[in-house]
């Protein structure tokens, strides 16, 4: 091992280039594998800018549902976001997490399915949507996760996943737009 450290040594000081750039003792360092590595270490552990590739995967792997449900029922609650926030707000989420408009184009279509049942919470709801536009924009993302196949207790799973996947620093903005523009589904 001496012999190494030795060798290694007197490459290192007869290279000038690399002597003129680092210390000597720096470059012996680099050379096996003990130099300073905060750059490097600092640079694979920023992440890249979050998309919506890696939301729909993280969904599809967290809470077991495929990537067309993954799609639309994250499409439903991005666009509830949209009608809650101005849309200089959505715009920077949209601009911080490329691809959220690509989803909200995914959410299902639910201006032809029949209203909800008339039992329970569910009537409760679909009622008294028709006299506020809060209630409806709530009734209309438990229907679209209802049209995807997906139960309606499942919106909470998907807005805490969505959190926790802008959890970044790079996120922080787009995060707190989605939380804001979440508001009364989330209360």
């Amino acid at each position: 091992m001496k012999k190494l450290i030795v060798l290694l040594t007197i490459s290192t000081l007869s290279s000038s280039a690399i002597a003129q750039e680092t210390s000597w003792f720096e470059s012996l360092k680099n050379l096996v594998g003990l130099g300073d590595t905060t750059e490097q270490t600092v640079e694979a552990n920023t992440p890249a800018v979050q998309n919506t590739d890696g939301l729909v995967d993280m969904l599809t792997s967290s809470l077991e549902v495929n990537a067309e449900q993954a799609s639309g029922g994250m499409g439903a609650i991005f666009n509830y976001v949209k009608d809650n926030v101005s849309t200089e707000q959505f715009s920077k989420l949209a601009n911080s997490v490329p691809g959220v408009e690509g989803l909200v184009s995914q959410m299902p279509d639910i201006s032809k399915l029949n209203s909800g049942s008339s039992e329970g919470f569910g009537g409760l709801l679909e009622k008294a949507s028709q006299y506020s536009d809060s209630l409806k924009s709530i009734n209309d993302v438990k229907k679209q996760f209802e049209a995807l196949g997906l139960k309606p207790e499942m919106i909470g799973n998907f807005i805490s996943t969505a959190q926790n996947y802008l959890d970044t620093e790079q996120g922080q903005q787009a995060k707190q737009v989605l939380t804001d523009g979440l508001g009364q589904l989330l209360g």
